[in-house]
């Protein structure tokens, strides 16, 4: 059995080098459109997502993460990242999965578009801190909510060489 959606979910990758032309806003609100359309528990639509395109701003996000990953540029020079928040698990437990689908949803949407993404981990620990959470108010955000994770998105300037395969016993079918 094949299909578009298939073969993009056997074709995305995580890219970790882009061109540094900012990507257009046809692209950007096609990615964000299909963060939007993610499955969330019982329909509560919890995440916000943040689209940064200011350089200024970009290349805060990036040392900010890059402190706590304990090396620059994590966002591997993508001139777009999005950010995908939600509410505190111990008051929406399904916060963090439906953040995930999510980011899930916009890095295939990406790949349909043209466009290379790579997860980012650490936006969790990022906003914790007192920097974080004053960023979050800039960025006029409700208070209470937590980074999930984050994309690098942009143009790809290289793609992965090769893809590893799948492990053996990856799945199972009990009948």
């Amino acid at each position: 059995m094949d299909n578009e959606i298939l073969k993009a979910l056997r074709e995305r990758r995580s890219i970790r080098r882009y061109k540094p032309e900012q990507i257009s806003d046809e692209a950007l609100q096609a990615v964000l459109e299909a963060g939007t359309w993610a499955p969330t528990a019982m329909g509560r639509q919890d995440p916000w997502i943040v689209a940064v395109q200011r350089p200024e701003l970009v290349a805060r996000i990036d040392a900010m993460n890059g402190e706590i990953l304990g090396r620059p540029a994590p966002f591997y020079g993508a001139p777009t990242i999005v950010l995908v928040f939600g509410s505190d698990p111990a008051v929406w437990p399904n916060s963090i999965p439906d953040g995930s689908l999510v980011l899930g949803n916009m890095m295939l949407a990406a790949h349909a578009v043209g466009l290379g993404s790579c997860w980012i981990n650490r936006e969790r620990e990022m906003f914790a801190t007192a920097e974080g959470k004053a960023l979050m108010a800039e960025l006029g955000l409700p208070e209470g909510l937590i980074g999930i994770g984050a994309l690098a998105l942009g143009y790809p300037a290289a793609f992965p060489p090769s893809v590893k395969p799948r492990k053996d016993g990856y799945w199972r079918i009990i009948k």
